[in-house]
């Protein structure tokens, strides 16, 4: 991504021209793909580039950083708001700043779990969740009653702009903000909060969808999103409740059937879109949804390759470990069972006909009646169902398990619903809720700074740089040695590398929003399974390929789960697998190309000659007159 943000500030172009011409380009990009013109800001969702561009340029860094330690301070800088926002959350909920830094601290102890800054500078979420997080914090005060005029409006405002940057760093963004607009449609729907605020949030998501639709070049994802369809459903049955006189059966009956009515319409809303809007966009994750639920099988590659991705499996026991072992684990669980008990109190109370208080005092011991604290416990139970499921996703849940935690042992409301229920006397309720909430943070924070602080020091005075001197290797023999126009074949991932890296033109990306890249990734990767030379050699040449690269680590993978290696995966999708006995074997009246390919002989060296290699890598130039000598 850095690669495409320094295209655009390229100081080759005169300045006025530099940036306008690097946006042309980048829409109508030739340069990337082999016999492919990709609109690379639509595909790569490369808007926050264009910013970090417009940044650079405005703010006449070009003589004193580079772009790309720029684009890296941007991204850290995004990190700082991103805890920030949490840090404010936590504070606004709970009414202490203790709750704010107990959030900051365990954010950080947990940082393999809460943030890829660590892994993937230039990762889509590591510049959109930041953004969500202000969403989220705004969206909080926003929610609290008796807010004042001014705070409702600054609030609002800081939602809706949050809500569309969101929308338009990270193309799965509109999955999230679904989630959240389930959250507030089930507020809603036990009248938790007032109506009208989360019908203006809803507003703000459809204001947010029709801008991203027509800035993202119309991009039909987001008319057949579930969220337009949710939102749709939702305003239409409110439109229908106000039409209705109250009183009536028929108002009676709308009102107790609301969830089944929204959920229908949802439904239905969302099957007429894509049956009418074309779209092609994020139809693999449909296929991989009702295969990962068992609802499908498949043969298919690219699902099974997903199926096998850490990152889309049940999160592991670690991930668990490491969340007890900084107290984060028991002090959420604790937080959220006192919360779900309370907010079910408060709904059984409303179904009893018992009004909500205006304002809900300390020594009520009701945290279950703020509409913000019930909208956090039901959002980050659907966010935590979400990370049970797909361990990728808990970078979208523990920070808001790290925020709530913390607002609950902070909180001298919570402690006093815990002391109602445990209708203490000997000691005052009031006066004990007051010191837990401060005495119990302070003594998880001086825990975690004796058990965590040193090893933190120590991680921070150690400068680790990662160094791979096999590709760099390889980087600096393509930049020598190959040709200008030349066109490089191999595993989508290298391909990515040898771009960010040189420049130079390649077959495939990894890609996964792209009919097209996804069944060149396929083919290409055929390179590895069990296929004559003449049928990989055809392959490649119908993608203009003038170079092959063969990766040792991929043709002599020894992966810890048998049949999630690429090279099973190959010959799954090919038939070359044969069961005999309850074992499975590959055969094929082929070797597998890549080991047959480094032995030189016919045909093989009819097609192919090997011109570098080291201990990871294997390149051969594909032959443009072939000769056949034995």
């Amino acid at each position: 991504m850095e690669h495409f943000c320094a295209s655009l500030v390229s100081s080759e172009r005169p300045p006025g021209l530099a940036w306008g011409k690097g946006v042309y380009e980048l829409t109508h990009n030739n340069k990337t793909v082999s016999l492919k013109t990709i609109n690379a800001v639509q595909q790569m969702t490369l808007y926050p580039e264009l910013i970090a561009s417009v940044l650079y340029q405005a703010s006449g860094s070009e003589e004193v950083i580079e772009p790309v330690y720029f684009y890296i301070g941007i991204v850290f800088g995004l990190q700082g708001i991103y805890v920030t926002a949490l840090f404010v959350t936590s504070w606004v909920m709970s009414g202490t700043w203790l709750a704010g830094m107990l959030t900051v601290a365990w954010f950080i102890i947990n940082r393999t779990d809460t943030t890829r800054i660590d892994h993937s500078i230039p990762s889509r979420e590591n510049w959109a969740l930041p953004y969500f997080a202000c969403q989220v914090a705004a969206l909080t005060g926003y929610l609290k009653k008796n807010l004042n005029c001014s705070a409702e409006k600054f609030c609002y405002l800081l939602v809706s702009a949050s809500t569309y940057t969101f929308m338009m760093m990270w193309e799965y963004s509109h999955y999230l903000l679904f989630v959240q607009a389930v959250s507030l449609f089930l507020l809603d729907s036990f009248a938790l909060a007032q109506t009208e605020k989360v019908h203006e949030v809803y507003k703000i998501y459809l204001f947010s969808l029709f801008l991203g639709y027509l800035l993202q070049f119309e991009n039909s994802a987001l008319l057949v999103s579930p969220l337009l369809s949710l939102v749709a459903a939702l305003m239409l049955s409110k439109c229908l409740q106000m039409n209705m006189k109250k009183g009536t059966f028929l108002s009676r009956l709308v009102k107790i059937m609301y969830i089944y009515l929204v959920l229908t319409i949802t439904v239905t809303l969302n099957f007429l879109l894509k049956m009418f809007v074309p779209h092609k966009e994020n139809e693999h994750l449909l296929k991989f949804i009702e295969v990962k639920l068992g609802l499908n099988t498949t043969k298919n590659f690219t699902m099974n390759w997903l199926l096998c991705q850490e990152s889309l499996q049940a999160p592991s026991q670690d991930f668990f470990l490491r969340l007890t072992q900084s107290s984060l684990l028991p002090f959420y669980i604790l937080v959220l069972i006192i919360c779900l008990f309370s907010v079910t109190q408060v709904i059984f109370r409303r179904i009893c006909g018992e009004p909500l208080k205006e304002t809900v005092k300390l020594e009520d011991g009701r945290i279950g009646e703020r509409p913000e604290i019930v909208y956090h416990v039901i959002h980050t139970i659907l966010l935590g169902c979400l990370a049970m499921c797909l361990e990728g996703t808990k970078y979208l849940w523990t920070p808001y398990v790290c925020m709530l935690a913390a607002f609950g042992v902070c909180s001298p409301e919570l402690w006093m619903t815990l002391f109602k229920w445990l209708r203490l006397k000997a000691v005052h309720p009031i006066l004990l809720a007051l010191i837990l909430s401060m005495a119990v943070p302070t003594i998880i924070g001086f825990s975690l700074w004796k058990e965590f602080f040193p090893r933190i020091m120590t991680e921070l005075s150690e400068i680790q740089e990662f160094y791979d001197p096999d590709t760099v290797e390889l980087m600096t023999w393509i930049k020598r040695q190959a040709p200008v126009a030349a066109v490089f074949a191999g595993s989508p991932q290298l391909m990515g590398v040898i771009k960010l890296c040189t420049g130079w033109m390649v077959s495939s990306l990894p890609l996964y929003n792209d009919d097209d890249l996804l069944k060149r990734n396929e083919n290409i990767y055929q390179i590895y399974s069990k296929r004559s030379a003449e049928d990989i050699y055809k392959i490649l040449t119908s993608y203009k390929a003038n170079f092959l690269i063969i990766e040792d680590s991929i043709c002599n993978e020894v992966g810890p789960v048998r049949g999630c290696r690429v090279k099973d995966l190959l010959d799954i999708a090919n038939g070359h697998v044969v069961c005999e006995e309850g074992d499975s074997y590959a055969y094929s009246k082929y070797g597998r190309f890549c080991h047959e390919i480094k032995m030189n002989y016919s045909p093989y060296v009819n097609y192919f000659t090997r011109v570098y290699w080291n201990r990871s890598y294997f390149v051969y130039r594909i032959n443009t007159v072939i000769s056949f000598q034995s």
